[in-house]
């Protein structure tokens, strides 16, 4: 499973709508939705906004793990 996908997951779990994370990253959301298609290179700062948004850490996002683990 790619970041971008990890990423996808986590929103949907948290029922988060692609508009809220793009607020929460100041971008706009067909920006956002190019990270979680792949398209756009996500920095660091932005993958542990991501993650803080999301509420779980960036290892878990980068992880070579099959599955994001949903809690």
């Amino acid at each position: 499973m790619t970041i971008a996908n990890k990423i996808r997951s986590m929103r949907i779990f948290r029922n988060y709508s692609q508009d809220y994370l793009a607020a929460k990253l100041h971008v706009s959301q067909n920006a956002y939705s190019k990270i979680e298609l792949g398209r756009t290179k996500v920095t660091v700062e932005k993958l542990l906004t991501i993650a803080d948004v999301l509420d779980t850490d960036a290892c878990t996002l980068i992880s070579d793990d099959k599955e994001v683990k949903l809690n």
